[in-house]
């Protein structure tokens, strides 16, 4: 089955907003075998939304719109279609009552132009929304099928789920699973040179490298009768990815590397606080994202100025003096000073400049020093980075993360 996307909307067009539907709608159909050979983007005209049908079925089987269900004139996209397939809508009561109640519920009164949602075909096949006003439906006509989904995606995925999955099942001829690997520290170049043979020779399971900002991401796909058939065929390439990348693979699935952080100094009772400069926040922001964080992450301040690095870290004025705020010692007394204030196994600190101003020749803007001090080790790292300021905090905060999570796998969790 080949299967085109439809996103209706001229906002989407017109860039206010992102289309992220099409990305959701294609990934679940992937995990079904269908093929998605085609997305397309269509204003609220009718003439091109009419175009629009007419070249989709030509070259597809299954046409997926989302969007253009509302009440308002503009909202045809249901009712183009109806007129491509030549079919008359009648309205269907009980769709009109289930409306109704959910404007009873938040004590709203229905205008009349709401109506216009509880048209359809006969023929059609109705998918209730359980999160909205809209419904979506499923035609099927002269071997071609049409599923409507509505354009909200709190609304859309739902209904997705619900619904057109099983309803698509029926077609299922075999399964595509995919595993995902997601590495850090390399680069995409890099990585996929590493692996380059096993890319190369894959068929049944392909791999196929994605960069991302600040990591790389390896999907292996295999397609197979059955899932457990396809985890199968992924375990020996996922094995041989592991065995040259090594410790670059930081994770899989939709993992992120402050959940891996987070995992590895819970489950280790390894306790840290963060002294922080560029990043005024950012890194213990990241860490505190994982949940349960607070049985190790005691504390974390910003020391943006020299004052406060002497005032709440112990950092010595001749250091700052000599070596000034942005260097690897000042890093390094930064991230001993919160890890004995704050009696943590783990004191983590950042210095740096992170622009548009204030660089110079000697220490230029992208320069961040990072201070760690574990159980007593002290070590300090140099960045050089790129981009605007916002960037350059970001990938301090990443590159930081990434650093504590090696350092703690090769050395405290080895001891």
């Amino acid at each position: 089955m080949k299967a085109e996307i439809l996103a209706v909307g001229t906002e989407i067009l017109l860039g206010n907003i992102v289309n992220t539907n099409a990305q959701y709608i294609a990934k679940r159909l992937a995990d079904l075998g269908i093929d998605v050979y085609h997305q397309s983007v269509i204003g609220d005209n009718p003439e091109r939304l009419k175009e629009a049908y007419k070249l989709a079925f030509n070259r597809a089987d299954l046409v997926i719109t989302t969007g253009g269900l509302g009440p308002t004139k503009d909202d045809l996209t249901k009712e183009i279609a109806f007129e491509y397939f030549q079919m008359e809508s009648v309205l269907y009561e009980d769709i009109l009552e289930k409306i109704e109640e959910y404007f009873n519920k938040m004590n709203r009164k229905m205008v009349q132009s709401n109506k216009k949602q509880a048209y359809f075909p006969k023929e059609a096949h109705i998918l209730p929304n359980d999160k909205g006003t809209a419904p979506g439906c499923i035609i099927e006509k002269d071997n071609k099928i049409l599923i409507v989904l509505p354009g909200p995606p709190k609304e859309m995925k739902p209904m997705f789920e619900k619904s057109v999955i099983p309803y698509l099942s029926k077609y299922q001829d075999g399964i595509l699973f995919s595993k995902i690997l997601r590495v850090i520290g390399i680069g995409e170049s890099a990585a996929s040179e590493q692996i380059g043979d096993i890319i190369d020779n894959s068929y049944n399971p392909t791999v196929a490298p994605y960069a991302k900002e600040n990591e790389v991401i390896f999907r292996i796909t295999a397609k197979a009768k059955t899932q457990k058939e396809a985890e199968d065929l992924i375990v020996p390439v996922e094995n041989q990815i592991r065995e040259k990348i090594g410790i670059a693979v930081y994770g899989e699935g939709e993992t992120s590397i402050e959940e891996v952080i987070g995992n590895i100094l819970v489950n280790n009772k390894l306790t840290i606080a963060t002294a922080e400069s560029c990043t005024g926040g950012l890194l213990a922001g990241k860490i505190i994202n994982y949940p349960g964080i607070s049985e190790v992450f005691k504390e974390g301040i910003i020391t943006y100025s020299n004052e406060a690095k002497m005032k709440r870290l112990n950092v010595k004025k001749e250091t700052l003096d000599k070596y000034g705020a942005v260097s690897s010692q000042t890093a390094a007394e930064m991230a001993e000073g919160i890890a004995k204030t704050a009696n943590t196994d783990i004191g983590i600190s950042t210095t740096g400049i992170a622009g548009p101003g204030g660089g110079s020749s000697e220490k230029p803007i992208g320069l961040v020093y990072v201070g760690l001090y574990i159980k007593g080790k002290m070590k300090t790292k140099e960045l050089r980075l790129v981009g605007d300021r916002q960037r350059v905090r970001n990938s301090t905060v990443i590159r930081v993360l990434e650093w504590l999570r090696r350092e703690i796998l090769k050395g405290v969790l080895k001891e």
